[in-house]
């Protein structure tokens, strides 16, 4: 059972960004420190991925690890309540995911993802770095 309202969680949900997160803004300042310039969700590639590094032929998607449903993952546990929806919606998205992954590559695009996770403070420098040379290679 939910312990909030129906209007409490309405709420809550609403208030949950779509794009520009706190990940991909950390994500986004650290290329443009590097000196590597971007486009944010450019609606014309498969998945609108949240960044676009043109000159590199690079999209990155910046995943949270909820919603994108990341495997093996302590901020990923299904939810206690309303499991049919959650598990449908949840298993649509990551199948939507491989298949945004699998175009993008097709028409030659590099494509990486970064957890959420990945972004924590103790993980942060490590992920950047590797994300920073994947991008160069």
């Amino acid at each position: 059972m939910d312990v909030l309202t129906k209007e409490q969680r309405s709420y809550n949900m609403s208030r949950i960004k779509k794009d520009n997160t706190k990940p991909e803004e950390i994500v986004r300042h650290y290329l443009f420190s590097k000196g590597l310039r971007y486009r944010k969700n450019v609606s014309t590639l498969p998945g609108t991925p949240d960044i676009v590094l043109k000159k590199h032929h690079t999209v990155i998607f910046v995943n949270g690890c909820f919603w994108h449903k990341h495997d093996n993952c302590k901020y990923f546990v299904w939810p206690k309540t309303n499991i049919d929806f959650w598990k449908n919606k949840l298993t649509k998205n990551a199948e939507r995911d491989k298949l945004t992954r699998t175009l993008l590559e097709e028409k030659g695009w590099k494509v990486i993802i970064i957890w959420e996770c990945e972004l924590k403070k103790d993980l942060r420098e490590c992920t950047l770095d590797n994300l920073y040379k994947m991008i160069i290679t």
